[in-house]
């Protein structure tokens, strides 16, 4: 499996891509082409032609979570493929996979919404959608975790001022129940992708473990929302010491004081836009 940073809050020393708050990652695994989230605007799509990558032949999107710095770009590249049915530019629609909550509303106070700009049905008008809970296999070793247990108390955190607008109308307290990842079933372990990891790292990746049947851990790649000193990163400090992933590739949603503590417990590596990064399969 081949991964590649499209998008982050960095990009890496010496090389000319644009950076943002946002996360997006361009995936080959088994044959399948996968883009895991849009970031925040159409940035991504010009990380993507300096790198070469062809955004025009996907099998899969997928989209960690419906907030609008994983989700923002959608638009512009669902814009990308309508442009390219009117140039008969050669393409193909990938099928978009996300969690039945990812397009819902999500008010914020003050601001009235921080989800994506599209409803499920738009964007079914422009490509297949699947919608579920569930994990979904997208290759023989590559899965979509879908909904994500949350067993430990520590990653339980507060919704503050997070609300969600669910289907019937009723205005609720928004625990991002739509949070999930990726993770890859290889030949040195597992390798988990995340978005935001809102679920809590630990959860996604004992969660990961569970669907996988695999107990090492090769890699964890992407947000791991761990900002400041307090019980949930001192909790994923523990566990991470107790997992020993053989790397961490922690950026996006991840504050330099977090990374710093983490680097004392893992093998902490470097991540920004334009990271390459290669797993064995299996």
């Amino acid at each position: 499996m081949k991964v590649t940073i499209l998008m982050d809050n960095t990009a890496l020393f010496d090389r000319m891509f644009v950076a943002e708050h946002g996360f997006s990652a361009y995936i080959e695994a088994e044959g399948k082409r996968i883009l895991f989230d849009t970031g925040y605007s159409g940035a991504f799509l010009q990380n993507a032609e300096k790198m070469k990558i062809d955004l025009f032949d996907l099998d899969y999107i997928v989209l960690s979570h419906g907030h609008f710095d994983h989700t923002g770009g959608l638009w512009h590249l669902i814009h990308r493929f309508m442009e390219a049915a009117i140039e008969e530019t050669p393409h193909r629609l990938p099928r978009l996979i996300a969690h039945p909550c990812c397009f819902l509303p999500r008010p914020k106070p003050p601001l009235g919404d921080i989800g994506p700009v599209f409803t499920a049905d738009e964007v079914q008008r422009a490509m297949p959608l699947e919608l579920s809970e569930s994990p979904v296999s997208l290759t023989p070793n590559l899965f979509f975790l879908g909904e994500i247990e949350r067993k430990f108390p520590f990653e339980d955190a507060a919704p503050g001022s997070r609300r969600i607008v669910m289907p019937d109308g009723s205005l609720q307290e928004d625990r991002i129940l739509d949070d999930t990842s990726l993770a890859f079933r290889g030949r040195d372990g597992l390798v988990v992708i995340t978005g935001c990891a809102h679920a809590g790292i630990c959860n996604t990746v004992e969660y990961a473990k569970k669907i996988c049947g695999e107990e090492r851990v090769n890699d964890i790649v992407g947000g791991l929302h761990l900002r400041t000193a307090g019980p949930q990163l001192d909790g994923t400090l523990a566990y991470l010491k107790d997992r020993c992933p053989d790397a961490l590739h922690a950026c996006h949603c991840t504050s330099l004081a977090a990374k710093v503590a983490l680097a004392q417990v893992t093998p902490l590596q470097e991540t920004g836009v334009g990271l390459r990064l290669e797993y064995a399969d299996r």
